[in-house]
């Protein structure tokens, strides 16, 4: 990761951090589930409202964790929003390369601002981080009420 894209990605953890979108809870979701990362303490909920045509018309979050799964929570809330079930299995299966290191950030462009995640791999710690939020959603979509990073 270079200088200009190592301080971008510092900015945007901070910003997600401190005011974080899509931080509440729906009121009777379709699909929900508890995601916890037992490594760091994270712990998070995840709620969804999904229509009859698979499409994610609301989603949001609430929990605590570190900047990074916060954040990383807040960004994904944001991209997933109108996007469909399987829309929303891609970009998962995106985003666990780029934050693994096994896909380079010009390579996932439709991952868009969440390619700023790309640097995690480096910190095996903060893989978890960064991607609770993400397969605490596809639990949620599989109608399973609980997964760990563990």
């Amino acid at each position: 990761m270079n200088d200009e894209m190592r301080e971008l990605y510092q900015q945007m953890i901070l910003a997600h951090n401190k005011n974080p979108k899509n931080f509440r809870v729906i009121d009777e979701p379709s699909h929900y589930a508890e995601g916890h990362n037992p490594l760091c303490g994270d712990n998070l909920n995840v709620y969804l409202m999904v229509d009859d045509a698979s499409i994610i018309q609301d989603i949001s979050f609430q929990g605590s964790g570190c900047a990074i799964s916060k954040s990383a929570a807040s960004m994904m809330t944001e991209a997933l929003k109108g996007k469909t079930a399987i829309e929303a299995q891609e970009l998962f299966d995106l985003y666990h390369l780029l934050v693994t290191g096994k896909l380079k950030p010009e390579e996932a462009k439709a991952l868009g601002k969440l390619t700023i995640f790309s640097g995690v791999w480096e910190y095996p710690a903060r893989v978890k981080c960064a991607s609770l939020s993400w397969h605490t959603v596809k639990a949620a979509l599989d109608k399973e009420e609980v997964v760990s990073t563990e």
